[in-house]
Order: C-alpha cells, then sequence, then structure tokens
C-alpha cells in the first residue's frame, strides 16, 4: 500500500503539492477561529456526590459555592466603623446587581466570625458567579479590575477559585506564546545544524506547521459536538511540531540513504516512503493509542488531549507521507548530503555495553532507579493558589485570607439533606459537625455552630422538606489532608439522606475517580502498544522489554517531580512555591504523553534492528547497526522535541513547569541510556529469544502482522522505465 502511495505521490507531485497547501490554507483559516469554540473546565467528577449535590443546591436553593470574594480592608483599621460600614454595603449592593452574580453574603450583613479577619481591620464580602467555567470567568475578566478599587474608605482585592482559575488560564496562555516563540527560532536552528540543509530543515517545520493547524481545525470541528478543553490547543502546538519534526526526520533520512546507495530520486522517494513510511505509522499508532486511553476520565479536560493526540498523528503522518515525498520528488537534491547520518559514536556505545552487559546493564539501572527513588514519597493533593506566580493579585488575596483570617469561607463544604428532618435532630447534626477536627464552624437553619455549642443564629432560613448545612473549615484543615477532612464530613451519621458538596468535596471526588480510572487506562496503554509491536516484529519479548524500559525511563519522570516540584528542589531557580503534594491530572497526562514518545522512538529503532537482522541473522550485528543507522536521528528528534516542552519551564504556570521539565527529561533519558545502552544489553543477553514467539502467534503474524521492507527495485524499474 505504501509503494502504491508512494508511486502515486511522486507521479502526481505537482497536484498533491497544491493539494496540500490549499489544505493548509483551509485548515489554518478554520482552525483559527478554533480557540473562541473550546472551553474552560472545572474540578468536578459527572455523577459523583458532590456534583449531585451542586445541581441541587442550584436548581432548589439557588446557592452553591461561594466561587468569588471580595476582600475588604478598612483603611481606617476597623470593619465595624460606621463609615466602613456603609460603604461596603454600598459595594455589597453593587455586586448583587451584576448580571449572572447570585447569593451575596458578607460579613456586614450576617456578622459570621469566618467573614473577619482575626486584627478586625479586613473582612469578606462572598458572591456565587452562575455560568460555565469559560462563562464566568470571561465575565470576571471585566468584573475584575471594577470591583479592584481604593476609596477613601475601603482597599478592595478580588479572589475566590474563579478568580484564581480565571488568572491561571491567562498566564497559561502567556506561558505557551513565550514558549513558542523561544521554542521556535531555536528548532528551526538545529534542524539546519542536523540536517546541513536549510530547505530540509524548511520542510519539516513545514510538516510540522500542517499537523498543527490540522489539529486546530479538528479540534473546532469536534467542540461543536462536545466541549473540548481549551488547553488541548495548547498540547496541538508542541506536539504538532515535535512528532511532525520526527516524522520528517526518518522519512528524509531514509531517502538520503536510498539515494547514497545509488538509487535513482524517484525510487528513492518511493523506497523512502515505503520503508519509513511504515515506521512512521507504527509509531503514531502508539502515539495515537497512549493518548486515546485519556478517553477513560469522564472529564473533558483529558478527554480533550485524546482528540488532540489522535488529530496530531494523524496530521502528522499525513504531513511524512503526501507532503515530504511530492517535495522529495521535486526538490530531493536539494536536500541531499554526499555522506549519510553517522551513527559510528553511538554504535561503539552500544558495542561496548554488548561486551559487558550485567555491568553496564546494572550501573544504568542503578542510576535510574536512584533517580526514581523520590518517587516512593509521591503525594497527590489538591491545586491552590499557589499554582500561580508569586505576586498575582489572586494569589495575594488568597495568602492574605489565609494568614489573617481563623477561617477559610470560600472553601465551605455544603451539605444537602434530602428528606425532612426533626429540628433538634438537625441541630444535634450540626453539633456534631462543629466538633469535627478542622471544623470552624457550622451554619444550619437551627443557627450557627462552633466546638458543640450554638453560638448565634445563621443566614440559612428552614426548608420544608430538606435542609441545607454550611461547614466551614478551618485553615488549619485547607492546608492539610482535605480529602480526609471531607470524609470525617461524610462518615458523619446525619438525620436523613445526605449529599456533601463543596468545592473540598468536589476535587476530592475529582482526585478519586481520577486514581480509580487510572489503572484501566495504563493497562489500555500497555496491552494496546505491546499489540503494535507484536505486530512489527513477531516477539513477545520485544514487546515486554519496551514496556519495562519504557516504565522505568517514566519511573525517572515522576521521581523528578516528586523532588523537584513536590520536596521544592531548584524552586528558586524555575520559579514556584512547593505546596508538598502533587495534583494528579497533569502527571496522568504526561504520563501518556510521555509513554507514547518513549514508544516512538523504541519503534523507530527495533525497526531499524528487525530489518539489519533479517538482512545478518544474527542480533548483536543486527542491534549495532540498527543503532548506527537510527541514534543519530532519534537523539536529534529527542534533544528538539526536549527542548520544545522545556521552553515551558520558564513559564509562571506550576502545572506547565511540570510538563515542561518532567516530560524533557524523560525523552532525554529515553533516547540515551535506555536507547542506546540497556536496549542492545537487553537484546544481547537475550540473544535468539528476541525474536521467539509460540507457533500460533507466529502463524498470527505472518497473517497479520506488518513488514518493515522497501519496494523492490524490479518493482520500482518497471514503474519508472
Amino acid at each position: 500500500m505504501l509503494t502504491r502511495l508512494g508511486r502515486f505521490v511522486v507521479r502526481h507531485s505537482r497536484a498533491v503539492l497544491i493539494g496540500v497547501v490549499l489544505a493548509f490554507l483551509g485548515l489554518g483559516a478554520y482552525g483559527a477561529g478554533a480557540q473562541a469554540d473550546l472551553d474552560l473546565a472545572r474540578w468536578d467528577s459527572p455523577g459523583t456526590e458532590s456534583v449531585r449535590a451542586a445541581d441541587i443546591l442550584r436548581e432548589e436553593y439557588g446557592t452553591g459555592n461561594p466561587n468569588l470574594a471580595l476582600l475588604v480592608t478598612a483603611r481606617d483599621g476597623d470593619v465595624d466603623s460606621p463609615r466602613t460600614t456603609d460603604a461596603a454595603r454600598q459595594l455589597a449592593v453593587e455586586v448583587r446587581d451584576i448580571p449572572g452574580v447570585t447569593d451575596v453574603s458578607s460579613y456586614w450583613t450576617g456578622s459570621s466570625p469566618a467573614l473577619r479577619a482575626a486584627d478586625g481591620d479586613r473582612a469578606l464580602i462572598l458572591a456565587r458567579l452562575e455560568g460555565s467555567a469559560t462563562d464566568t470567568r470571561e465575565r470576571l475578566a471585566d468584573i475584575s479590575p471594577q470591583l479592584t478599587r481604593t476609596t477613601p474608605e475601603l482597599t478592595v482585592w478580588v479572589g475566590g477559585q474563579e478568580e484564581i482559575s480565571r488568572q491561571v488560564g491567562e498566564q497559561a496562555r502567556t506561558d505557551f506564546l513565550r514558549a513558542e516563540i523561544l521554542a521556535l527560532p531555536a528548532v528551526v536552528l538545529l534542524l539546519i545544524l542536523v540536517y546541513r540543509r536549510t530547505v530540509a530543515a524548511l520542510l519539516t517545520v513545514g510538516v510540522g506547521l500542517l499537523s498543527i493547524v490540522g489539529t486546530l481545525a479538528g479540534l473546532r470541528a469536534i467542540a461543536q459536538f462536545t466541549e473540548v478543553s481549551t488547553f488541548a490547543a495548547n498540547l496541538a502546538l508542541v506536539l504538532g511540531l515535535g512528532l511532525g519534526i520526527d516524522y520528517s526526520l526518518f522519512v528524509i533520512n531514509r531517502y538520503r540513504e536510498e539515494r547514497h546507495a545509488g538509487h535513482a530520486q524517484e525510487d528513492a522517494v518511493v523506497r523512502a516512503t515505503s520503508a519509513a513510511g511504515r515506521t512512521v505509522i507504527f509509531s503514531g499508532v502508539t502515539v495515537a493509542v497512549s493518548l486515546s486511553a485519556l478517553l477513560v476520565f469522564p472529564f473533558f479536560f483529558l478527554s480533550s488531549f485524546a482528540y488532540a493526540g489522535v488529530l496530531v498523528v494523524a496530521t502528522a503522518v499525513a504531513g511524512a507521507l503526501l507532503l515530504l515525498p511530492a517535495a522529495l520528488a521535486r526538490w530531493g537534491h536539494r536536500v541531499e548530503r554526499p555522506q549519510v547520518a553517522d551513527g559510528g559514536r553511538w554504535q561503539r556505545i552500544a558495542l561496548a555495553a554488548m561486551r559487558r552487559p550485567i555491568a553496564a546493564g546494572a550501573a544504568v539501572v542503578g542510576v535510574l532507579l536512584l533517580a526514581a527513588s523520590p518517587l516512593l514519597g509521591l503525594r497527590f493533593g489538591l491545586p491552590d493558589e499557589r499554582t500561580l506566580p508569586s505576586g498575582t493579585s489572586s494569589r495575594t488575596t488568597s495568602e492574605t485570607i489565609h494568614k489573617e483570617f481563623p477561617a477559610e469561607p470560600t472553601d465551605t463544604v455544603q451539605i444537602v439533606l434530602r428528606e425532612a428532618a426533626e429540628s433538634r435532630d438537625t441541630q444535634a447534626y450540626a453539633v456534631e459537625l462543629s466538633r469535627i477536627q478542622g471544623v470552624f464552624q457550622v451554619d444550619a437553619p437551627t443557627g450557627r455552630y462552633q466546638d458543640g455549642r450554638r453560638t448565634g443564629p445563621s443566614g440559612i432560613p428552614p426548608r420544608d422538606g430538606g435542609a441545607r448545612l454550611a461547614v466551614v473549615p478551618a485553615q488549619a484543615a485547607m492546608y492539610g489532608d482535605v480529602p480526609a477532612f471531607v470524609e470525617r464530613i461524610r462518615d458523619t451519621r446525619a438525620p436523613a439522606p445526605a449529599l456533601v458538596g463543596g468545592y473540598p468535596a468536589e476535587t476530592t471526588d475529582f482526585r478519586a475517580t481520577l486514581l480509580d480510572r487510572l489503572p484501566y487506562a495504563v493497562g489500555l496503554i500497555l496491552l494496546a502498544t505491546f499489540g503494535v509491536l507484536f505486530l512489527m516484529t513477531g516477539s513477545l519479548l520485544l514487546p515486554a522489554k519496551a514496556t519495562v524500559l519504557n516504565l522505568l525511563s517514566l519511573s525517572v519522570m515522576f521521581g523528578c517531580l516528586v523532588w523537584v516540584f513536590q520536596e521544592g528542589h531548584l524552586s528558586g531557580l524555575l520559579g514556584f512555591t512547593p505546596t508538598g503534594s502533587i495534583e494528579p491530572s497533569i502527571p496522568v497526562l504526561m504520563f501518556c504523553v510521555a509513554y507514547g514518545l518513549s514508544m516512538d522512538y523504541e519503534v523507530f529503532m527495533l525497526a531499524r534492528i528487525k530489518e539489519e537482522y533479517e538482512r545478518v541473522g544474527e542480533t548483536e550485528p543486527a542491534v549495532a547497526a540498527g543503532i548506527r543507522r537510527s541514534a543519530p536521528l532519534i537523539t536529534a528528534a529527542a534533544g528538539i522535541l526536549a527542548l520544545s516542552f522545556l521552553a515551558y519551564a520558564t513559564g509562571g504556570v506550576v502545572f506547565l513547569k511540570e510538563l515542561g521539565v518532567g516530560t524533557a527529561l524523560t525523552i532525554l533519558v529515553d533516547a540515551t541510556l535506555i536507547r542506546v545502552v540497556l536496549l542492545p544489553v537487553a537484546m544481547r543477553l537475550a540473544g535468539r529469544a528476541n525474536w521467539w514467539a509460540p507457533g500460533p502467534l507466529r502463524r498470527l503474524h505472518r497473517r497479520f502482522g506488518l513488514r518493515e521492507e522497501p519496494a523492490a527495485p524490479e518493482v520500482l524499474q518497471r514503474e519508472y522505465a
């Protein structure tokens, strides 16, 4: 099939190039509007208890999480002074009149001690912005500057979960743009150095750009039918360019090899398309499968990355198998070099490792296990304002509340009783809740409670057929084990069926659902990539070995995340504040991305090794020759892709720093220590067992397996005679 495709593209190269250019322009025009059709996400998990509670609170009670907080500072130092009280009440009325704002409460209307700073110079006004994450954050972009002010009576700062999330999104967009501006010129320069031909570098970048615009257009089309996260477009930028470079490097290098072997230009293009094209397809399938595993999770934030991954692979493969062969058929003479890439240095390293496989393998495994050892202390936590750079307004507001207020009312746990209960039973329930470690106060229809006693009336009215309670956590509870705090509340016996919601419960349920589904995603990735490698190699041992080596390189990535971002090493150099834990969704994304890219390089190297083995019939010479041919390209591709990811470490959002540093480290470790030392060592120790499979599986591979072999010379000669 690929041979026929290569012949078709060569024969109609002009038409193919015109078609690709028109497609690029059309996709670019359509994809340019993608960002407006994409959505933002919240930390909630569909179908969980907290989401059901939020739906009932919104539909039946007209309330929910107080996601907008105004930190009001009295200019005269006393929040209870008449001038401060009058100005604050006017401000609360102004907030209540803003479209989309519901359920406004403040210290000056309810006198809740949770809303007053310990020193008495600051107090809070809380409100709820209704609507989707996208709508509320768009409105906040206008509301926040309007409400941030200094008057003769008050100084007002804006905070709350929606404002934090809005500023995280804005900072992330700025970080992504900066990273691309930094990375793209460096990538072009590195490609020119690798190819030693400017035309080859420009064609490679062209494939990457085609992948990017095609993915953006595809995401916009998908967004017409389901929610797609805005961050998926950002992943498309780095992966589109990265995979476009990877696939182009192998196609162009294979073309150069065929020309160096004496084949005519058109013959060389077809042979390169046939041979390297199979490897590119294998690689694309492994990357797409790894990212498709994100569909296991019921969060459109992660599902969107699966859409982006599949689209990136499809468009990058299309560019490598259509645009490149057509361009090489017409301008191939401008990308040729007198000599093909020589991996003699890497071959010598591999041969030295294979001469002493036990010592070399043990030394490298020891280094990798030492680097991965911090993984044993991994602690998953929940995101907070420290995701943002120090000095960001919403972070400063939250830090002031944490420091000066006894409680965290923006993180109130909301409880809904679904059936009517006796007043005394509801009171007893509120009393018991107020005694839980980490609870500052409980507001119920029967009153306000602290430490097991009633301290006054609350602002929650009684209701027939059910009730609502608000559990306000102390500051220490939100900096401790939040899921354990939520579970203590859920374990408290209620007088009627109860649903526990609020932001702490939503993030707890999000984390629980994510971790519950994680084994299924990992299992899907391992099984699918194992099957793809079996179809390529016909071996059972090689896919198993590839899985173990990939997991070893990924353990180094997670060890880095713990050592740097959880424990705080290098925090000064990288410019972030460690929290003592890792938010779980980003490592899950990183696992899928990094595993796919690791298998990407595995496929490239095994394809060349298998090709050499079928030629010479011996493992060690085949491994050495395969590494000599593939290692220079793998290390070049890995270096360029790692640079693209590492550019994200310059951003201000901790999530992007984790993605950039962790993925870049994994790519570099995988392309060097794993592929050049451990892979040849493992194959040397296994010998002929590398290629073993039981009889039924051998027959299955002969029938359905895909082989890496170029088109026969006589076929090409007949075609172009």
